[in-house]
């Protein structure tokens, strides 16, 4: 008598809840037999491997900015994978390629700074601190880690164009930020906001140069004297189109830095 063939189940099949094929699934709840094209069904390991990866990217962009903080901006694909305690094929398996890596990235410094420049605005209700303190903070970041900073504006790890620029995308959400505080001043006095988004981005536009111009000169002058030159010149150009407010007195102590960020408080 001929041994009946046992057919052993596909990795298809096996890889599905209950070990069904799609063809073979019963139908619950009423709900339709998956069709040909369906996005396969996910169960917790699933779940758990997204979790897994998410964690693992996370881990990897803290390596990233360890390997900047201690090789520069600079930085190549060899110092990360040493700084994470693996191998740059393990990186791979987590990013596509090196501009991934980077834009993610820039997506957590973007995240740190908008966060502290929020905290800031809201630390006074007087227009001219807020600006001030907006402008302190976005160097006080700067100078808290240069060569992160170079590491962001300079692209080392990208092979190519990406969709979106990083750096660009950064300057933007800073904009908003200007923006919406440009915008709920023009709002309280009575006025149309639409100048609030060029106002609030040209203002990012002279902060982000002068601060450029600032760490290429190897900072030539104390970080607080530059963002008080820089809030004069600002809340100058602000103060002659908001109503109700004055370029400040230069006899007053106006320093922006007597807007204490709460990181300063001890």
């Amino acid at each position: 008598m001929k041994a009946e063939a046992v057919r052993r189940p596909s990795q298809d099949e096996t890889d599905r809840p209950g070990g069904h094929r799609e063809s073979e699934r019963p139908a619950a709840g009423g709900r339709r037999e998956p069709r040909p094209g369906d996005a396969p069904p996910r169960d917790r390991r699933h779940s758990r491997w997204d979790d897994h990866r998410r964690a693992r990217r996370e881990q990897l962009v803290d390596a990233t900015l360890a390997a900047v903080a201690r090789h520069g901006a600079g930085v190549g694909m060899e110092e990360i994978a040493a700084a994470a305690g693996t191998s740059k094929t393990v990186v791979y398996r987590h990013f596509a390629d090196r501009s991934e890596l980077y834009v993610a990235v820039c997506g957590r410094v973007a995240g740190q700074l908008t966060a502290r420049l929020r905290e800031a605005m809201a630390s006074s209700t007087d227009p001219r601190a807020r600006v001030g303190a907006a402008i302190e903070t976005y160097l006080a970041f700067l100078e808290a880690d240069p060569e992160l900073y170079r590491f962001v504006v300079r692209h080392p790890l990208l092979d190519g164009p990406v969709a979106a620029d990083p750096v660009s995308s950064l300057s933007d959400l800073v904009g908003e930020q200007a923006a919406a505080l440009v915008a709920a001043a023009l709002a309280e006095a009575g006025r149309d906001a639409a100048p609030a988004g060029p106002w609030g981005h040209g203002l990012v536009g002279l902060v982000r140069s002068a601060a450029d111009w600032w760490l290429r000169a190897d900072r030539p002058m104390r970080r607080a004297d530059l963002a008080a030159h820089l809030t004069e010149l600002a809340w100058a150009g602000l103060a002659g189109v908001l109503p109700g407010t004055a370029p400040a007195d230069r006899t007053r102590d106006a320093h922006p830095s007597a807007v204490r960020l709460p990181e300063e408080e001890q």
